[in-house]
């Protein structure tokens, strides 16, 4: 069975989630405790390549707890194995997979053996569906995905999202090259745009907390 995946994700009210130069430092202190809260309650949490190798993140619950028992396990889809043998996400704070494709280098997929666990799932790039399935055998029955972009794409346009948590900042940043909270392809008609249902909304000091369901 594969997990329920709920994307999380802070964003300005133009819809960036980082400037074209990779800044992301977009929500209030208490939106940053609520996104270790949610972690706390998730089995695992994933992020994409492009966002690891952007911000280094722990991916932890550092902020409300200093007890490794409550962290997550952390996943990294990376198809290439790119992940840098000197960052955070491979510490022994938390467990780590890293979700492979068969095209890998096998030197840095061994290189990454020593310090994390290493899923193979799809040829030329990570098999989404596959990997779901992967971790829903390992236990996994919740997932939060933390992008970036790419990835929410790929996610949400492979039904494999269940759930949308997003917080809006009273910030416009603008920029052609800036990264959405969705990119990728994107449909051609608005009457094939996925389907959400507003479930809750509140406020975190200036910023808006909105919560949806996928419906398609």
């Amino acid at each position: 069975m594969k997990p329920r995946v709920i994307l999380n994700a802070a964003m300005t009210l133009d819809g960036k989630i980082a400037t074209k130069t990779g800044s992301s430092e977009i929500s209030g202190e208490k939106d940053l405790i609520r996104v270790h809260k949610l972690r706390q309650e998730c089995d695992a949490i994933m992020v994409g390549i492009n966002t690891l190798l952007a911000d280094n993140p722990r991916l932890t619950v550092h902020k409300i707890s200093a007890d490794p028992a409550d962290n997550p396990i952390r996943v990294v889809v990376d198809s290439q194995a790119r992940t840098p043998l000197n960052f955070r996400i491979l510490s022994k704070e938390a467990p780590t997979i890293i979700a492979v494709s068969e095209k890998a280098p096998q030197e840095r997929a061994d290189n990454l053996l020593k310090k994390a666990e290493v899923i193979v799932c799809g040829k030329e790039k990570v098999d989404l569906d596959c990997l779901m399935e992967n971790l829903g055998r390992r236990g996994v029955q919740t997932l939060m995905l933390e992008g970036g972009s790419t990835l929410n794409y790929s996610m949400l346009s492979a039904g494999l999202v269940h759930d949308l948590r997003v917080c809006v900042a009273p910030l416009i940043a603008g920029g052609s090259q800036a990264k959405t909270l969705v990119d990728g392809d994107g449909v051609e008609y608005m009457k094939d745009a996925l389907r959400l249902r507003l479930k809750n909304s509140y406020t975190l000091n200036q910023d808006l907390i909105l919560e949806y369901e996928v419906l398609n």
